[in-house]
């Protein structure tokens, strides 16, 4: 492989990655310390992320336990909590954080699958730039011999079209995750 569709590659891997990443923090029903990767905490005036400053377990299937090395951090994570977008109450217990994940009603289920469907597009259209990007600059190298264009450019091709494959891939993975019971 060329090293111009090499790198290329890397890049759409990475896209892929944080497409995995971000898929993460979708609640499906089930508790998974990773849907707390987002959350910062105003830490001392510093924005952390919370499993930084706590220990967060798994006490039961569809319970999170969040507890803070230091007591007094308990308040800035219940407020975090709050003002993000996870949509959990906390329970605040004075020297820890309980946060009950309530099951998944049919209709939030749809939307957290149309939520990964739309993070998957985006990182379509990530691809797929990265791959306008190579091409423009093979085609504006004026160097480069025409059949080793035409090979490279054909890489590229097949790069970009295995990258979308194993997005559609993990898509799929994910919404046969939120949708089963």
């Amino acid at each position: 492989m060329d090293e111009l569709s090499l790198d290329c590659k890397n890049r759409m891997n990475k896209s892929v990655d944080s497409l995995r990443s971000t898929l993460v923090t979708l609640r499906t029903g089930k508790a998974n310390p990773q849907m707390l990767n987002g959350l910062m905490i105003d830490y001392y005036g510093s924005p952390t992320p919370v499993n930084q400053i706590s220990s967060i377990t798994i006490p039961e299937p569809r319970q999170l336990l969040i507890k803070p090395y230091d007591k007094n951090d308990v308040k800035a994570i219940v407020t975090a909590i709050n003002a993000s977008d996870l949509g959990i109450n906390p329970i605040n217990e004075g020297q820890q954080i309980r946060l009950m994940i309530p099951v998944l009603t049919e209709e939030r289920r749809r939307d957290l699958t149309k939520q990964a469907r739309k993070y998957g597009e985006e990182t379509k259209v990530a691809i797929r730039n990265i791959r306008r990007e190579y091409i423009d600059l093979i085609k504006e190298d004026e160097e480069m011999p025409e059949d080793y264009q035409k090979r490279v450019l054909d890489e590229i091709q097949k790069v970009t079209d295995e990258s979308i494959k194993n997005i559609d891939t993990i898509v799929a993975e994910k919404e046969k995750e939120m949708m089963s019971i």
